[in-house]
């Protein structure tokens, strides 16, 4: 039986933890491979208390930032990549979506997460969804038989942002992650550059997980992680 393939691309190497890390965990749980990309590790933005240590360098917040994510990708069952293409700005090039687009056609994800193409307070997480977008559809050669190598198109989902309000996130996906919730704890943990964040996101997985009951009426539900479908999806029948 051929394994569902799970791609979660983020701007910076936590944001997948925070946004996705409950249906990484169901999704390998299930048989399923992940691999979860960062375009950067955020070492200039997004670790303000590494760089209270005298003589930080960025090198070494690099270092600690890949490491981090590592093992929280691990903790979920997923494998850990980074282009390392820097933050705040994050610039990426016709070169860095080739490279982008190279690696969908290796792993061929059945689908594909990333950031919505909005969000009015980080300037990279913006920059990320265009790149994914754009590279998801230079890999799939448009639908039509291509003179280079070419993946099936992707399932195409956001994750929450941290202001779904401002970023016109609606959500069209639930996903149950109680029974995977205290690994999505642990794989936070992990990234003790951000702490501050842990509380935040372990409250929204409550939310969220109100909100999935309500829709199902299923009280066995506690803990949820919302999506929003940037494509239509595919049925046989309602």
């Amino acid at each position: 039986m051929l394994k569902r393939r799970m791609l979660v691309v983020g701007a910076h190497s936590a944001d997948f933890v925070w946004r996705s890390a409950g249906a990484v965990a169901t999704h390998t749980k299930a048989g399923g491979e992940a691999l979860v990309l960062a375009l950067s590790y955020g070492e200039r933005g997004e670790s303000g208390e590494l760089w209270k240590i005298p003589g930080q360098t960025e090198e070494n917040v690099k270092r600690i930032r890949h490491e981090e994510a590592s093992r929280a990708a691990a903790i979920l069952g997923a494998d850990f990549q980074a282009f390392d293409l820097g933050d705040y700005p994050l610039e990426i090039g016709p070169d860095d979506i080739s490279r982008l687009a190279e690696l969908m056609r290796d792993f061929q994800p059945h689908l594909t997460l990333t950031h919505p193409a909005k969000d009015p307070y980080n300037p990279d997480h913006p920059v990320a969804h265009a790149a994914v977008a754009r590279a998801r559809l230079l890999t799939a050669g448009a639908g039509v038989d291509s003179g280079f190598r070419t993946a099936p198109p992707a399932e195409f989902l956001a994750f929450e942002p941290h202001q779904p309000e401002l970023c016109e996130f609606t959500p069209s996906v639930f996903v149950d992650i109680s029974e995977v919730f205290e690994l999505k704890v642990l794989a936070m943990k992990e990234m003790k550059a951000q702490q501050y964040l842990q509380e935040y996101y372990s409250q929204r997985a409550e939310h969220r997980g109100n909100h999935a009951r309500k829709v199902t009426g299923n009280k066995q539900i506690r803990q949820a992680e919302a999506f929003q479908r940037l494509l239509p999806n595919v049925v046989d029948q309602l």
